[in-house]
């Protein structure tokens, strides 16, 4: 009977195959300096930390990109990727998203270099796996904004995906901003009411930029959300227009873009990489796959940051447990809310007591 898993030399055979498959460093473009990425002070001071146990030959490294699970790493001096020093790999914590600080070290032996710790981040842009152990999945680290993106057409704008990104993005310690995308294949009074529609659930505060990359309007608005020194996550599905819209702001065609399907006007998936792009005049853009689902769980905080008025009344309501549905002294209902944002405010609610629910009874969020 065969062992699960193979052996360590095939398993390492197999990884290296992976890593000369992956497009060559030296001929990628658009990818940030070691100078326009900005490590938090607590950053520095864990990496310092670092040097004094690990030796004064590791770097202070930025994860740029990352291709199949394989990592890029950027430093001072030079760009290369990386694997795990086995102490990371045998302790379980040999994972790192796009935008994360390491201590790293090139040992002149060894083809790649190795990540010897990860260091601590200051904000955490994760979506829940859906599993009972409550797993989240990082999709980028240390960002300032995140930047939802989606198109005006009928059919695919959807408030509630914005609110729900807008959500994760509080949780997670970022700010959140919004891009509507393909407005030139929409009217005025369309386009009007999307903004109309976002400024009524999430408030006047979200910055909201409207974007034709085909007439080339709104991309100075999109630049201006992303100044030098700050980076931003974008989060769309597939099909929103992203890579259109990060060329449009890179001023070349850096990125592939899938062609369009007749039936919806959308864009076929091509973003595979997660990958850091450094904007003329600007700041740095990571750019992610489309993402099909957000599901919350866990994302109290993040909901009473965007709905605070809600979640202050929802405090006071006569039953801890209340569901703001049919509760007897619920001071939710009883308020004088806009009442489409009562009902994101509920669903999402209800939809993290659902989620939280199914998982492990031994699960802390």
């Amino acid at each position: 009977m065969a062992k699960r898993g193979g052996s360590k030399r095939t398993q390492s055979t197999d990884a290296g195959r992976v890593i000369e498959a992956l497009p060559a460093l030296s001929h990628l473009a658009d990818v940030p300096n070691f100078d326009e990425l900005k490590p938090h002070d607590s950053q520095r001071a864990a990496f310092a930390r670092a040097q004094d146990r690990l030796g004064d030959d590791v770097e202070l490294a930025c994860v740029v990109r990352l291709d199949r699970g394989f990592p890029a790493l950027a430093t001072e001096n030079a760009l290369f990727r990386a694997e795990f020093a086995t102490k990371l790999t045998k302790g379980g914590d040999s994972r790192v998203a796009v935008g994360d600080w390491v201590a790293a070290r090139r040992p002149a032996e060894h083809d790649m270099g190795l990540i010897e710790e990860i260091l601590p981040r200051t904000s955490d842009i994760a979506r829940w796996r859906g599993k009972a152990r409550g797993e989240k999945q990082t999709l980028a680290a240390n960002v300032d904004i995140v930047i939802v993106v989606q198109a005006l057409l009928p059919g695919e704008f959807d408030p509630e995906r914005i609110v729900r990104s807008a959500v994760i993005a509080r949780d997670c310690g970022a700010e959140v901003a919004v891009v509507l995308t393909k407005a030139d294949r929409v009217d005025a009074a369309h386009r009007e009411a999307a903004v109309a529609a976002i400024r009524a659930l999430i408030g006047d505060d979200v910055s909201i930029a409207v974007t034709s990359s085909e007439e080339g309007s709104g991309i100075d608005d999109v630049r201006a959300l992303v100044p030098s020194g700050t980076i931003a996550i974008v989060l769309g599905e597939s099909g929103a227009g992203k890579s259109t819209l990060l060329n449009a702001l890179l001023g070349h065609e850096a990125l592939e873009t899938g062609a369009v399907r007749e039936r919806d006007d959308a864009g076929r998936h091509t973003t595979v990489a997660r990958r850091m792009v450094s904007l003329p005049n600007a700041g740095i853009i990571v750019d992610e796959p489309g993402l099909r689902s957000l599901p919350l769980v866990g994302h109290e905080r993040g909901l009473a940051k965007v709905f605070p008025d809600i979640a202050e009344a929802a405090s006071t309501c006569k039953f801890r447990d209340c569901t703001h549905t049919h509760e007897p002294g619920c001071a939710v209902r009883g308020g004088s809310f806009a009442p489409e944002r009562v009902a994101a405010y509920v669903a999402l609610a209800s939809e993290m007591r659902a989620n939280a629910a199914t998982l492990d009874p031994d699960i802390v969020l």
